[in-house]
């Protein structure tokens, strides 16, 4: 049975060199999934251009019929999978005029809750050895929220139900005006919060499948850095290829491998979260 990998967000950035970067180390196929089909299509005629050749699926993380598509196809074609890069973000520019809800409730829905509905819905098509990677930020720093909050993210008993629960009470806050009153006072506000999240999320993910160590499914988060893309601006300091090294290097760790495990990376190395 051959091997799949899936990076979703893909058709330009990090996504896509990350997809290059799998094409050219990993033994099996590789999905470049997107929201937007002719773009997505567009980057892997790119690729083929450059002698990489993955295979295209459309992917919209903020729909669950489209995540459910995707999981019959990935079921019915290869019966499993072996690597998913949860790659797919977005973040509002400071001067954007979109209103401060809408910003909150698009970005919470891709980076935190359409990362988590991806991944519960692909866990059962895990394969043993399986990794996950989590393409968070270093912009989800802990040290711009509360002690309180602090200790509650940093919780080794921290669950996916009490985690979803602050996450959803931050969108609910935010439209109900208290956000600033309840600590969440950072900029730019919903990206950071969505960060936390997601690397927080890793952590409360590898402890759920330590439940089963002979699976041996690893999950991390990893910070990519300041990457010259649409997000990142022309002034970053970091090539996409660069960007991509950790998550590909996360990607493929080796079975049984004992460390990162539910941990935070830059530079393939653990930092404190």
């Amino acid at each position: 049975m051959s091997r799949v990998a899936v990076v979703t967000g893909a058709n330009k950035g990090i996504g896509l060199a990350i997809v290059k970067g799998l094409c050219k180390q990993f033994d099996g196929t590789v999905y470049l999934t997107a929201r937007d089909e002719s773009k997505g299509q567009e980057a892997v005629k790119e690729l083929n251009e450059q002698g990489c050749q993955p295979r295209f699926h459309q992917l919209d993380v903020l729909s669950l019929d489209s995540i459910h598509r995707f999981k019959q196809h990935l079921e019915k074609e290869h019966q499993g999978l072996d690597v998913l890069v949860n790659n797919a973000g977005v973040m509002y520019g400071r001067s954007n005029p979109t209103p401060l809800v809408e910003q909150v409730e698009v970005t919470m829905g891709i980076n935190f809750f359409g990362l988590l509905n991806l991944t519960k819905a692909l866990t059962p098509l895990l394969k043993p050895h399986a990794r996950i990677v989590n393409v968070s930020s270093g912009l989800g720093d802990l040290s711009y929220v509360t002690p309180e909050r602090r200790q509650t993210f940093q919780s080794k008993q921290l669950t996916e139900e009490e985690l979803v629960q602050m996450m959803e009470q931050f969108v609910s806050d935010v439209k109900s005006g208290v956000h600033e009153e309840k600590g969440w006072k950072m900029e730019p506000l919903a990206y950071r919060v969505s960060k936390m999240g997601a690397t927080a999320l890793s952590m409360v993910q590898q402890r759920q499948f330590d439940a089963d160590p002979a699976a041996d499914i690893v999950v991390n988060a990893v910070c990519p850095g300041w990457v010259r893309t649409d997000m990142g601006g022309p002034n970053a300091g970091r090539s996409v290829d660069k960007g991509a090294e950790t998550p590909i290097y996360l990607a493929l760790l080796p079975p049984n491998v004992s460390s990162p495990r539910g941990e935070f990376l830059r530079d393939k190395k653990i930092l404190s979260f």
